[in-house]
């Protein structure tokens, strides 16, 4: 269990990560999510020791670490780069952390084998790394992480130096990992979608602070910030007055278009913010046939991206403003003519409102 409590690092007059409280459950998938320069490397680099806090407490596994070595704090770490030694066999470098521990030789060879099979690759003790390709090599670099058995692993940005179909094979290998050992994991990404698919949860910071703590459907479906409903997943945030705060309430979002809503916090008459919109949500009306209890827009098409099983609508509302529709693929729109009239509808339920 990792508990951090008034956590802060400043770098002379820049305050790289304000007073921070987390706590993580032991066996937790924990991911810090943000954009450059939010505090997520900050944070992990405190964790394990490589940065010293301004102020602020460190505790895992009930140990105060604050103060101590990285080297004896019992972490692992997972880099981009894979940092694996080129004049090594793969066996060496995976034996290496035992080796330097003093662990008797033939525990050595049990521990790389036992771990060899866990990440599938058994036949490949005797490679160099420059034989393997990148997952393999990043496999590899989490073998020799987990093969001294640590209370805690680290993982910064492991998956950026590979391309998008070994990034998807690795996240599924890695979560495989996780919970087949079910040691506590902490992985920093900027990536929103790597996140969603890994996490237990997901600490999305911004500035420095923490944004939003919870899981990937609460960050998703209730983000609480207009920043974190913007960062995660697509959306289409427009200007809203609340008008009426019944159930469903009315918002206001311009001078002849309005919706329903339902509030999932407090908001008086006058409130003025965001209605959040999820592509997913909305649906294309080409026939004024709209389901009953539905909100309903109108604009024109402006454009259709089809991307294979699925595709995009890019609606501009009456308004002015623009919608983004997602749906499976129908030749029926596809092939719909920009300019053409529409209308956007949308259930009250999958909309949410984001006060300023």
């Amino acid at each position: 269990m990792i508990e951090i409590s008034g956590l802060r690092k400043d770098y002379g007059s820049v305050v790289a990560l304000h007073d921070t409280e987390l706590s993580v459950p032991t066996g937790e998938f924990l991911t810090l999510l943000g954009p450059s320069g939010s505090g997520k490397t900050t944070l992990l680099n405190l964790i394990a020791g490589m940065a010293a806090p301004t102020r602020g407490r460190i505790v895992i596994n009930g140990r105060d670490v604050t103060e101590v070595p990285s080297e004896k704090r019992g972490l692992g770490m997972v880099f981009q780069n894979y940092a694996l030694m080129p004049h090594m066999t793969v066996s060496e470098n995976i034996a290496f952390p035992l080796e330097i521990r003093r662990v008797p030789r033939a525990e050595i060879r049990r521990r790389v084998a036992e771990v060899l099979e866990l990440v599938r690759l058994p036949h490949v003790g005797d490679r160099k790394p420059k034989e393997l390709s990148g997952g393999q090599q990043q496999r590899i670099s989490i073998a020799r992480c987990i093969v001294y058995k640590p209370d805690l692993i680290l993982m910064d940005e492991p998956l950026g130096a590979l391309d998008k179909k070994l990034r998807e094979q690795m996240q599924l290998e890695i979560r495989r990992i996780h919970k087949e050992l079910g040691i506590t994991m902490l992985y920093v990404t900027h990536d929103q979608e790597e996140a969603l698919n890994m996490s237990d949860r997901i600490m999305l910071m911004n500035a420095g602070r923490v944004e939003q703590i919870g899981t990937p459907d609460e960050l998703y479906f209730e983000p609480c910030t207009q920043f974190a409903a913007d960062f995660i997943g697509a959306s289409t945030l427009l200007d809203a007055t609340v008008a009426e705060t019944g159930e469903p309430a009315l918002l206001r979002l311009s001078a002849s278009e309005s919706c329903r809503v339902r509030l999932h916090s407090p908001a008086s008459v006058g409130a003025a913010g965001k209605l959040l919109l999820r592509p997913e949500a909305l649906r294309l009306v080409q026939n004024g046939q709209v389901a009953a209890g539905h909100n309903v827009l109108s604009g024109h098409l402006d454009n259709t991206l089809v991307t294979g099983a699925t595709s995009k609508h890019f609606v501009t509302l009456d308004s002015g403003a623009t919608v983004s529709i997602q749906e499976l693929t129908d030749p029926s729109t596809t092939r719909l003519e920009p300019g053409l009239r529409v209308q956007v509808s949308w259930p009250a339920e999958t909309g949410r409102f984001l006060e300023r």
